[in-house]
């Protein structure tokens, strides 16, 4: 009985090629506006990482959270309604007129 199978080739196995990591590429994700010019800014950050190895993903990955978590920290930091409205004044009693007080 013959240890190798039919239609395999004989000999050593081959050896898998010679790691050759591709070049960065973008990713092509698109990034659609928000309206808010600072988390525009943050997303197109992103596009840096385009550019970069996978071991430079990290660090812009970083930026962009921090910056986008401190956007969302400023949502919770802004005035918002200064309460209800204050009470209107007093109304003068019926026939009583302020402006004929005489007690003075």
């Amino acid at each position: 009985m013959s240890d190798s199978i039919a239609g395999a080739p004989a000999g050593p196995p081959a050896q898998p090629p010679a790691y050759d990591p591709a070049e960065p590429a973008p990713l092509g994700v698109e990034r659609a506006p928000t309206g808010d010019t600072g988390v525009d800014r943050l997303l197109t950050r992103l596009a840096d990482a385009d550019h970069l190895g996978a071991d430079g993903h990290a660090e812009v990955y970083e930026d962009v959270h921090r910056g986008l978590r401190d956007a969302l920290t400023a949502l919770d930091a802004r005035p918002g309604p200064q309460g209800p409205p204050a009470a209107p004044a007093p109304r003068p009693a019926p026939g009583h007129s302020p402006a004929h007080d005489h007690r003075s």
